[in-house]
């Protein structure tokens, strides 16, 4: 069975991000890039199995500009055998990033479809979901325990209630939580190795997959300052407050 595992080249979460001065959008120039986090745990969980023997393959999925090739090599250097990187002209949206990866799946027919469930720096969470509709396949999404049969994977989700345990079938779409494993780091040896690991090049127009924005950003703002908290003497002054000046009750 082959993985397929779907990454996003996003700012480092160490980095603090800073809006534009004319706040058509965020600053990227000189900015330290990573693989979205999520991303690096759906590569951690796609090498796992492959260690456990029920995976053959595990393709590097990249959507972007030029740079997101070294975001493969990332994976690459953890373990994954080869990549695709599928050249973008602009940012791509959700639903456009699920047809080109429907489209990837249709060459590569993998068993399971492998991602983080949303990227930090837009937080959308469609990708897997809408994936998995373009394809028909069963889907389990924010996964934070995968368990894989012959034709089947168990799944425990996190939701706002505590833990849901599913069982689907495959092939199927799993996007990942934070609390499913701890990525790996890349040893040097492997570092090198990915540097002869192949990366397959493919366009848009070749995926037959049109990627024309459809939203349009008005403006991107700084969040605004939190105001500093008052201390009161009393119950009676702080319900004063919240009556006159907070207008909550």
């Amino acid at each position: 069975m082959k993985i397929l595992v779907p990454v996003k080249r996003v700012i480092d979460y160490n980095v603090k991000v800073r809006v534009k001065q004319d706040q058509t959008g965020v600053e990227l120039d000189n900015v330290k890039m990573a693989m979205n986090p999520f991303d690096e745990i759906a590569v951690e969980q796609a090498l796992r199995v492959k260690e456990a023997g029920d995976a053959d393959e595990i393709i590097i999925v990249s959507i972007g500009p030029i740079q997101s090739q070294e975001t493969i090599r990332t994976g690459l250097a953890m373990g994954a055998d080869r990549g695709i990187y599928i050249d973008a002209p602009h940012e791509t949206e959700p639903l456009s990033v699920a047809k080109l990866l429907a489209s990837v799946t249709e060459k590569e027919k993998p068993g399971l479809i492998m991602c983080g469930k949303q990227a930090i720096d837009d937080d959308n969470n469609q990708t897997g979901q809408m994936t998995a509709a373009i394809l028909g396949w069963s889907q389990a999404t924010f996964a934070s325990s995968v368990s894989l049969t012959k034709d089947n994977a168990k799944v425990v989700r996190e939701i706002d209630g505590g833990l849901e345990t599913i069982n689907i079938k495959l092939p199927a779409v799993i996007t990942v939580d934070l609390r499913l494993n701890e990525p790996r780091y890349a040893s040097l040896p492997n570092i090198m190795k990915a540097k002869k690991k192949p990366i397959d090049t493919l366009t848009t127009e070749e995926l037959n997959v049109d990627v024309k924005p459809r939203l349009s950003v008005i403006k991107v703002e700084e969040p605004s300052t939190r105001e500093a908290g008052i201390k009161v003497n009393s119950v009676e002054e702080l319900v004063e407050k919240l009556q006159a000046e907070a207008k909550v009750i």
